[in-house]
């Protein structure tokens, strides 16, 4: 299975349930159908981020940090909220419409999340052009930027 279809499983896998280690994590992943080697999902687990914690109870469980592996200085994701206006699909990329002089900021937190789905954003005053990976969907894109910066479609929706 492609890898871009993949880390968004192992994603949702670690944030549902209490997984104590690869083996765990491949069975379920087998489970729904995915196979891949240890060394792979070693390489993906590094890639999201993901590492483990502890418990509670003497033991760890792997967890994927909710902004991603560099978080921007920015505090709380509900402070970009106000200042994003719209979202448009533009042929297989996507451009987020802000108040003026945000753009830039906005950009940076969205790149600063270290997504896999997303290969950069270019800002200028008050536009960002996100530029998806080769692979990746606007749908994929979309639930992305959801993972970053929550809310924000049902905010845009609101409108």
């Amino acid at each position: 299975m492609q890898k871009v279809k993949r880390l968004p499983v192992i994603e949702k896998i670690i944030a549902e349930g209490n997984i104590t280690s690869q083996e765990v994590l491949l069975k379920k992943l087998t489970g729904k159908g995915i196979a891949c080697t240890q060394a792979t999902l070693s390489r993906d687990l590094k890639q999201l981020g993901a590492g483990r914690i502890s418990d509670g109870r003497g033991g760890y469980i792997y967890s994927i940090p909710e902004s991603g592996k560099n978080p921007a200085p920015i505090k709380g994701k509900q402070q970009l909220l106000p200042v994003i206006l719209d979202i448009v699909n533009a042929r297989g990329l996507l451009i987020i419409k802000t108040l003026p002089g945000n753009a830039n900021s906005t950009a940076y937190y969205i790149d600063s999340a270290s997504r896999y789905e997303i290969a950069g954003t270019i800002a200028g005053d008050d536009t960002i052009l996100v530029i998806p990976r080769d692979g990746i969907s606007i749908s994929q894109i979309h639930t992305c930027l959801e993972v970053i910066i929550p809310g924000l479609h049902g905010k845009i929706r609101k409108k």
